[in-house]
């Protein structure tokens, strides 16, 4: 472990993954991390070049501490078919190796948000992570980064925002003009990459542009914050279509989700994707972050994106398969 000021060993769980290659181009970008693939024994994946490697078996967890051992802090980035328990057998093993900040799975919409907790079963266990550190005392600091939902992924899903950029239809719920905050891959890399250059106390009389500010606290980042109109307005632009040439629908936010989870109930894992992506669409700001509480955008330095070269990557991606 570093006994610097900043954080200079990274070790990344998912580092070939949808954002964990993002997030791990922008760390080597910077010239002052290491980075460490945590991967298991029998992956057969190729780190990107410059990326350490570290095998790990979950089931030995004597692996995932000397895996841990020297590292200023661990990244997990996964799936949501991962074992439930992995991300518990990182943290202990974070504790006990001595890694000071570790950055759970959040990489969401607002896991604080208690509208979402509770009616997102997904959101609701990230609780439990939290809880999880408090009992370590002090062993490990968290860093919850949300990001709101991907948007080149969630766009080029149909069920997701509502918007089949195929077929030219849209399924408005309520009027369609409910924002949400969401991100880019690009924008979520550049986010972490910046939040671990801070320094870990403040320097130079700046209090707020230091890890101690955000210390077991969430970190709100995001690309943009948009409706579904206003991502129809981009479509639009990027497409050369008019709205005169889409077919539209409308659905009740409330009844949409009611019927998600109905249908999640029954056994339909999409059912689990339109209850998860529905709720953040009530009109209720649980989806709007930046207006209620603020982002770290301008601490980290992040740019300001353009949304239509976003919903460019969105449709090529809708072509192809929007599920890779």
């Amino acid at each position: 472990m570093s006994t610097s000021n900043y954080i200079k060993n990274v070790a990344i769980v998912g580092v070939s993954g949808r954002s964990g290659s993002h997030m791990t181009e922008e760390l080597l970008k910077t010239g002052k991390h290491t980075v460490t693939a945590i991967t298991r024994s029998d992956s057969s994946s190729t780190p990107p070049q410059g990326v350490h490697v570290a095998k790990v078996n979950y089931d030995d967890p004597s692996t995932l501490v000397a895996a841990l051992k020297g590292q200023d802090a661990l990244i997990i980035t996964m799936g949501t078919m991962a074992p439930p328990d992995t991300q518990s057998k990182l943290i202990q093993a974070a504790a006990e190796a001595g890694v000071p900040w570790v950055l759970p799975n959040e990489w969401g919409p607002d896991t604080a948000h208690p509208g979402l907790q509770k009616d997102v079963p997904l959101f609701g266990k990230l609780v439990t992570v939290q809880e999880e550190v408090k009992k370590l005392d002090g062993k490990v600091s968290a860093l919850y980064v949300d990001c709101g939902f991907w948007y080149e992924w969630s766009l080029a899903i149909p069920d997701s925002f509502g918007v089949d950029l195929l077929k030219r239809e849209a399924t408005l719920f309520d009027n369609g003009e409910v924002k949400m905050s969401v991100s880019t891959w690009a924008q979520v890399g550049r986010a972490v990459a910046a939040l671990l250059s801070l320094p870990v106390h403040a320097e130079g009389g700046d209090n707020e542009a230091c890890l101690d500010n955000y210390r077991n606290k969430n970190v709100y980042i995001n690309s943009f914050t948009v409706s579904q109109k206003d991502m129809l307005d981009s479509v639009y632009r990027v497409t050369g279509t008019k709205e005169s040439e889409w077919k539209f629908s409308k659905e009740p936010s409330k009844e949409r989700y009611d019927n998600a989870i109905a249908k999640m109930k029954g056994g339909d894992r999409m059912g689990f994707v339109v209850a998860m992506y529905t709720r953040v669409f009530f009109p209720d700001d649980s989806g709007n972050f930046e207006k209620t509480k603020g982002t770290a955008n301008k601490v980290l330095g992040l740019p300001k994106e353009d949304i239509d070269e976003a919903t460019k990557v969105a449709i090529e991606r809708a072509k192809t398969n929007p599920w890779a």
